[in-house]
C-alpha cells in the first residue's frame, strides 16, 4: 500500500471512529433527555400530593368557618346549611379528582416524552451506523481506484 492510500485509510478510519463516537453521544443525550422528562413526571405527582394536602387543609377551614358562622347566627347546623355543606364536600372530591385526571394527563405526556427521546437517540445511533457504512464504502472504493491506476 502506497503513501495515498495510507492516508486514505487512515482519514477513513478516523472518520469511521468519529461517527461512531457522535452516534453514541447523541443516543446518550437522547437518553438522559428521556430520564429527565419520567423524572419531570414523578415531579407532577408530587406536585399533586402538595396541592391535595393544600386543599384539604383550606378546605377543612372552610368547613369549620362555615359551621362556626351558622352557629353564630343561631341557627342550627341542619337543613339547609348541612346540604351546603354536603354539596361543598361533593364539589371538592370532584375538584381533586379532577386535579388527578390532569396530573395523570401530564405524566402521559411526559412518558410519550421519553419515549420519543429514546427513539430519536435510537435513530440517531443508526444514522451514525449508516454514515459509517457510507464512510466504508467510499474509502473501500477510493482505495480500489487508487490501486488500479497506481
Amino acid at each position: 500500500m502506497g503513501v495515498p492510500q495510507a492516508i486514505v485509510a487512515g482519514i477513513g478510519l478516523a472518520t469511521y471512529k468519529q461517527q461512531g463516537a457522535i452516534g453514541k453521544y447523541n443516543q446518550a443525550v437522547a437518553n438522559r433527555n428521556a430520564l429527565v422528562k419520567e423524572q419531570e413526571a414523578q415531579i407532577l405527582d408530587d406536585k399533586l400530593n402538595l396541592e391535595l394536602a393544600q386543599f384539604d387543609k383550606s378546605f377543612r377551614k372552610l368547613q369549620g368557618t362555615q359551621v362556626v358562622n351558622t352557629l353564630k347566627s343561631g341557627a342550627t347546623f341542619s337543613g339547609t346549611a348541612r346540604n351546603i355543606a354536603l354539596s361543598n364536600l361533593y364539589e371538592a372530591e370532584v375538584e381533586k379528582d379532577i386535579a388527578r385526571y390532569n396530573t395523570e394527563i401530564g405524566k402521559s405526556r411526559k412518558f410519550e416524552e421519553a419515549n420519543f427521546a429514546r427513539i430519536s437517540g435510537e435513530v440517531a445511533r443508526q444514522q451514525a451506523r449508516l454514515a459509517q457504512l457510507g464512510t466504508l464504502t467510499t474509502v473501500g472504493t477510493s482505495l480500489l481506484t487508487m490501486s488500479k491506476y497506481s
